[in-house]
Order: C-alpha cells, then sequence, then structure tokens
C-alpha cells in the first residue's frame, strides 16, 4: 500500500449525516455476530439501491467490522446512518490508544489489505477518539 493510503486514515471526525433516513447500530462480540449483522443490513436496505452501491456498503462494512474483532478485541458497536448523500459506517471500541494501521508495503498473502480497500471504496475516511471509544469510519457514497 502507497504512504497515500495511509495518509487517508487521518484522526479526524466524521461527517454529521443529514437528514439521517435510517440508522442501523448493532453491538457485536464475535464472527457470526458480524455475519448476522451484515444479513440484517441487507435486508433492511431500501430496494431500490442499485446493487453495485449496496456491495461496496456490505463489503465495506464487513472490513472495517471485522478489523475491529480483530484488533480492538469484543465487543464493537457498528452504526451504518442511511441518508440521501449515502452511508456513513461508524465502527468504534474501547481502544481509543490504538489508531488504525494500514499495512504498508505488505506482501498480499499475509492479510492487512482492508483498510486500503476501505479507502478505496468510500468517499472519505478517517477515524476519531471521542475520550472513551475510537471511531473508525467510512463515507460510502452512490456511484456517480
Amino acid at each position: 500500500m502507497s504512504t497515500a493510503h495511509a495518509a487517508t486514515w487521518a484522526q479526524r471526525v466524521p461527517p454529521t449525516p443529514s437528514a439521517a433516513t435510517n440508522t442501523w447500530t448493532w453491538t457485536i462480540d464475535r464472527p457470526a455476530g458480524l455475519t448476522a449483522a451484515r444479513t440484517e443490513l441487507r435486508r433492511s436496505l431500501p430496494a431500490e439501491a442499485p446493487p453495485d452501491d449496496v456491495d461496496r456498503l456490505l463489503l465495506a462494512f464487513e472490513e472495517l467490522a471485522s478489523n475491529g474483532l480483530r484488533h480492538s478485541g469484543a465487543p464493537i458497536r457498528v452504526q451504518v446512518h442511511g441518508c440521501a448523500q449515502g452511508w456513513l459506517i461508524d465502527v468504534s471500541d474501547a481502544c481509543p490508544d490504538s489508531p488504525p494501521a494500514p499495512a504498508v508495503d505488505r506482501d498480499p498473502a499475509l492479510g492487512g489489505l482492508g483498510l486500503p480497500l476501505v479507502a478505496r471504496l468510500a468517499a472519505a475516511v478517517g477515524w476519531a477518539d471521542d475520550g472513551g471509544r475510537k471511531h473508525v469510519w467510512g463515507a460510502v457514497l452512490p456511484a456517480a
């Protein structure tokens, strides 16, 4: 991964969802909970949502949440805010002193491609510390 992708994961407050039409929230403590949340999210999305946009959202959701489980410990809280502009995924955990660390120049066979993948799928990404929880987020917008 390039240094540019590593810089993408800067500490910054996520955008405030304007006029959120739906908000989904899960507390996840193991991989089976992540699978159930992903399934629930897919079923809850509007039928008219373009399939390619839904696929990008679900992939970003899965990558951010699985990274939270793997690297920050359980439980994690995952929120997805749906609004006219797209979706904001916010994964929070109780490890604010452990920022997201994208793998740089790692052999892809060793993993570590989740954060760079989310950076490509999302219009904006970042992380924030609210004093007790770390929030790693991505804003997924509809394709142009």
